[in-house]
């Protein structure tokens, strides 16, 4: 009975920090964690102190980057690519925004370019649902095929006992989330009528209330040149951080007690990202408009979230780690794959990915889910686009002025219900059959 009381518990302190937004699912959290230390006595887990230091810096790295023109840089480039091919949007725009979050680290970048795709499918007379819809599912599946998102590299950290690297995981989960958001893609490609025939969309036009929005055109020569080089400088990083993960030699170690130990990938990506920073701040870029800018202030609210939700979760799982393990362990045993279905359950709970493989992933290890189905179920944690109130989902309704992108009447009925579902089972499936031809 404890149990469920904690568990409505921690629901009722996301349902009401979901409600604020923000932050506030990570104050809420903190409420939570009042509760069950003060009222329940469960011993507190540590915050995920290396987590929030590599979500810190990879910010850090972005914010500097979007205040040196770089991604106002991306989205020119973006958009010229959409408007070469306008009839292909519903394919091309996923592709779009699956790169953005994954030379970034964070989903939010694709804030910056759902008015481009907005716009250029509804020029093509092209329903804009239908790229929307799965621009943002892309946006998502993407976090976990990035090698320095903070899912990432937390599920590596987990699994770096278990002989799996980085380039391991990036093997599986990149083909598999790309082969998942364009069968999603495929998918949505005759979702709804077509916007010539909506009746929505008809009653706009009538009444004049859809206008152009503004999209980048072009940059001054020396805005030009800072924004490519700064892009060149984040993707050296990038490339450098994978390096290092995938060949542990390059890393600097030292002998302790006679036994050799590298740098912790952890601190490389911090250090790393860091430098990156610095670099691109040489480009006289003034760092008080990183700080200004919409990817610092994102990257912000995944801190404050994630702190409060993980180190909720932690608690909750750890001191109830007997439980837990009793209730699924004999399912999971039976039949390890349906570890999956918690993963997804916990990550519509959770709103973070990295939250939901800091919760889960160590139990998954705890009941001997081989690593390798570990690393295929990855993509299962992109389950927060079921209930139609994460940021990137709102801001795409938002954005379509002709109103085809929507919460339906029921609720779950919404846009991102369809490609959301074909991308997860289509990545988890791919994912187990290269993970085990793979690893």
């Amino acid at each position: 009975m404890q149990f469920w009381v904690e568990l409505v518990i921690i629901l009722l302190c996301l349902f009401a920090g979901a409600r604020i937004g923000g932050i506030g699912l990570g104050a809420f959290s903190g409420v939570g964690l009042v509760i069950l230390v003060f009222g329940f006595h469960i011993l507190p887990t540590s915050p995920p102190i290396d987590v929030l230091l590599m979500v810190l810096a990879v910010t850090t790295g972005a914010s500097v980057l979007q205040a040196a023109g770089g991604l106002n840089y991306m989205v020119m480039l973006a958009e010229r690519a959409l408007r070469k091919h306008p009839e292909r949007v519903t394919f091309v725009a996923p592709l779009i925004s699956y790169f953005f979050t994954f030379v970034t680290g964070t989903g939010h970048v694709v804030y910056a370019v759902l008015p481009v795709i907005a716009e250029v499918s509804r020029d093509a007379g092209v329903r804009p649902e239908r790229p929307l819809s799965v621009s943002v599912i892309a946006s998502q599946q993407a976090i976990t095929a990035c090698p320095i998102s903070a899912a990432v590299v937390s599920l590596l950290a987990i699994l770096g006992d278990f002989n799996i690297t980085l380039i391991d995981i990036l093997m599986v989960c990149v083909p598999s989330t790309l082969i998942g958001c364009m069968a999603a893609a495929f998918s949505v490609r005759k979702m709804g009528v077509e916007l010539e025939e909506d009746p929505i969309y008809q009653q706009k036009l009538q009444e004049g209330s859809i206008a152009s929005l503004e999209t980048i055109t072009n940059m001054s020569k020396n805005a030009l040149l800072r924004a490519r080089l700064s892009v060149a400088t984040f993707l050296a990083g990038i490339g450098v951080i994978v390096a290092l993960a995938s060949f542990p030699a390059l890393r600097p170690f030292w002998m302790i007690d006679g036994i050799r130990v590298n740098l912790h990938m952890p601190l490389a990506i911090e250090m790393i990202m860091l430098s990156v920073a610095a670099i691109i701040l040489c480009f006289k870029v003034k760092g008080e408009e990183a700080l200004e800018g919409s990817v610092e202030r994102a990257g912000f609210v995944a801190v404050i979230c994630i702190f409060g939700i993980a180190w909720l979760g932690n608690t909750f799982a750890a001191g109830n780690a007997i439980l837990i393990s009793k209730a699924i362990g004999s399912m999971v045993a039976a039949f390890p794959a349906s570890f999956v279905v918690a993963l997804f359950v916990l990550s519509i709970l959770l709103y973070s990915q990295a939250a939901t493989v800091l919760a889960l992933m160590p139990l998954g290890v705890a009941l001997k889910v081989p690593a390798p189905f570990l690393v295929a179920m990855f993509p299962a944690v992109n389950g927060f686009f079921f209930l139609p109130t994460y940021g990137t989902m709102l801001a795409a309704i938002a954005l379509d002025q002709t109103g085809t992108t929507k919460i339906g009447k029921y609720v779950l009925n919404h846009s991102f219900m369809r490609p959301g579902w074909v991308a997860i089972v289509v990545s988890v499936s791919v994912g187990f059959g290269l993970s085990w031809l793979i690893l």
